[in-house]
């Protein structure tokens, strides 16, 4: 890793520790650009539950009011398995793990987007629905020009198909949270989406709990560390 920033996310911090986050991401980018270093893509990464698509749409927002251009915020969760393909691989109980997410094309898109002519229109990508439970296509423009910002689980891991996804990111920032407020995140995320207390908890025991480490030990494959657990 070659830098790290500390002290953002507080514990049980919730909006105003995305908002620090935020703030600091930014920072590195207008820092980096103004050093002459271009950054077509920005990754934000780390464990289910960490805030990444709040931080995200805030950094978007500070970005464009540093004038910093912003080209559409890129979620890697568009790039689920529909639950279709999900129950017929025998998979549905580990959604959300790697190989529930289609990582080839997740690389196919960032490559696109990297290599859009700027002239051209906008390049449409996938969203997640939460409500839905479902990838929605061609959901979401994005400018040929300007930073793509996204964010996602496994934007660090060392693995065919997620290592092709790193090799694209210009700058990626790992989103460090501690883990019991990742755990009671993603706790009453699930109940928010239909789960009883019981199911939602055990859910994150036994599948949410195995991504939250496999994340965590890919830290080191970011550029950036930004959390309550400071810098490594």
């Amino acid at each position: 890793m070659s830098g790290s920033a500390g002290g953002a996310a507080e514990e049980g911090g919730g909006a105003s520790a995305s908002i620090r986050v935020a703030r600091q991401v930014t920072d590195l980018v207008v820092h980096r650009l103004a050093a002459g270093r271009p950054i077509r893509v920005l990754g934000l990464t780390g464990p289910p539950g960490t805030g990444k698509t709040t931080v995200a749409a805030l950094v978007a927002q500070m970005c464009g009011a540093a004038d910093v251009e912003v080209a559409g915020v890129v979620p890697m969760d568009g790039f689920h398995l529909s639950n279709a393909v999900l129950d017929e691989w025998g998979l549905h109980e580990r959604k959300g793990a790697p190989e529930t997410f289609d990582a080839r094309g997740y690389v196919a898109l960032l490559s696109r987007l990297r290599d859009a002519d700027p002239g051209a229109g906008a390049t449409f990508a996938p969203d997640y629905r939460r409500d839905l439970h479902e990838p929605v296509a061609a959901s979401i423009p994005v400018a040929p020009t300007g930073i793509v910002i996204t964010e996602g689980n496994y934007l660090g891991l060392d693995r065919p198909g997620w290592r092709e996804a790193r090799d694209l990111i210009d700058l990626l920032i790992h989103i460090d949270t501690p883990v019991a407020d990742v755990y009671r995140r993603l706790v009453a995320r699930h109940e928010a989406f239909g789960r009883d207390r019981a199911d939602a908890a055990h859910w994150v025991r036994t599948v949410d709990a195995a991504n939250i480490a496999l994340v965590d030990s890919c830290r080191d494959r970011a550029d950036a560390v930004i959390g309550a657990r400071g810098a490594s």
